[in-house]
């Protein structure tokens, strides 16, 4: 009788540790609390619009030409670009005389472009704008000839 005593003494002695050791794994506090974070947005480089279309010829009574372009985009990621918008920013003459902005005229001068830019150099594209040398009726435009004329674009 001796060897059953202590049997179920020692399988008491375990089945108490197994429950007390599981009451354990199911016992926790609760807590409320709160807590604050930060998430930053980037920034963005501003795009540049490049003309790839070589403009030459332009002299009194010739048709319009049309110029395009592409962009180089430094940022990480795309930018989203609605339009190009072409202007005339100086007139520098070469010889003597006289010629300024006025002795040419942009139409169309603002390109849609409603796409996203890719990331690089030379990505996505724009056209539109035209420019053309005024045929100034009555009036020596000598002082044009040669000379360069300046656009500048603004991407909006």
């Amino acid at each position: 009788m001796r060897k059953t005593t202590k049997k179920r003494l020692a399988i008491a002695g375990v089945t108490v540790l197994l429950l007390g050791g599981a009451g354990a794994a199911f016992a926790y506090w609760t807590a409320g609390g709160s807590g604050t974070g930060t998430a930053e947005t980037d920034t963005n480089t501003p795009i540049v619009a490049v003309q790839t279309t070589v403009v030459t010829g332009l002299q009194p009574g010739d048709s319009p030409q049309t110029i395009s372009g592409n962009f180089n985009n430094d940022n990480d990621g795309p930018v989203y670009v609605a339009t190009v918008t072409a202007s005339i920013s100086s007139v520098v003459p070469v010889g003597a005389g006289t010629c300024d902005a006025t002795d040419y005229s942009l139409t169309d001068a603002v390109a849609t472009v409603n796409a996203q830019v890719p990331a690089g150099t030379g990505t996505g594209a724009w056209t539109g704008p035209k420019i053309q040398f005024n045929n100034k009726a009555a009036v020596n435009q000598d002082g044009c000839k040669g000379a360069t004329v300046n656009l500048a674009y603004a991407i909006g």
